[in-house]
């Protein structure tokens, strides 16, 4: 039976593609995950998989370096939140990618090329990796300097509170709602503000007072009237998509 590992920081990314991938390829062998590269190359150690679906960037060790260390006995798939600027260099070679939030259809030609691949020794993409480690880091340094950390009074504490954390945001009379999967908080910075000052790769406006965390999206759907609805990781409320914003989801 075909075998492989799931290495992402975040629990909800794990879980997604786990799910995903029962969905395309019932027969896999999830024998373990992971949160950081030095945790992923010993599991693979212990496990052999045959294949490591391998988040890029990572506390600790990244997804590249534990793929220069398991490249040679497995077949690697970055999973990754970059855009088009590193997509090039997955291209160029033996490596495969599924973007976030993973979608089955672009999952299902990944496993495809993964079944065909199987029939062969994993190939060498040592010259790719170096490659995209260079791709990478031009993107990094051309990159502005965006919002990482949103600060909220609590009481008479100061919380802060990682991008990462927060699956929205939503603009509340003269606070905006922050919503994590842990807490609900208020804070004073306008969704104008935080649209400007926040990654645009990582946060979506999808309406006028509504920014949601591109990899928190669960799925997005159709109400009885016709309007895009999208749904949250980890938290019951739809939101709704502005036809202004339709667009970001052409597919529906």
């Amino acid at each position: 039976m075909t075998s492989a590992l799931i290495v992402d920081d975040e629990s909800p990314m794990r879980d997604q593609l786990r799910a995903r991938l029962a969905e395309v390829w019932p027969d896999l062998l999830i024998v373990g995950e992971a949160a950081n590269g030095f945790d992923a190359v010993s599991m693979a150690d212990q496990h052999q998989p045959d294949i490591v679906f391998l988040d890029i960037r990572m506390p600790g060790q990244g997804g590249i370096e534990a793929a220069r260390q398991l490249y040679n006995r497995c077949h690697i798939v970055f999973v990754t939140a970059y855009d088009q600027y590193a997509l090039d260099a997955f291209e160029q070679g033996a490596m495969d990618y599924l973007l976030k939030p993973v979608v089955a259809e672009r999952l299902l030609v990944t496993c495809e090329r993964l079944r065909t691949r199987l029939t062969k020794a994993p190939e060498n993409i040592g010259e790719q990796l170096r490659q995209l480690t260079r791709i990478l880091q031009q993107g990094d340094a051309k990159k502005p300097a965006y919002l990482r950390w949103i600060q909220a009074q609590v009481g008479s504490n100061l919380r802060m509170i990682s991008t990462r954390e927060i699956l929205f945001f939503q603009s509340d009379d003269k606070y905006t709602l922050v919503r994590t999967a842990q807490a609900e908080l208020l804070i004073r910075k306008t969704l104008k503000e935080l649209a400007d000052e926040l990654d645009p790769d990582e946060f979506w406006r999808i309406h006028r007072s509504t920014l949601v965390r591109v990899d928190a999206i669960a799925e997005v759907t159709r109400d009885e009237r016709g309007r895009q609805m999208l749904r949250v990781r980890n938290h019951p409320t739809l939101l709704e998509v502005s036809r202004n914003h339709a667009h970001l989801f052409q597919q529906m």
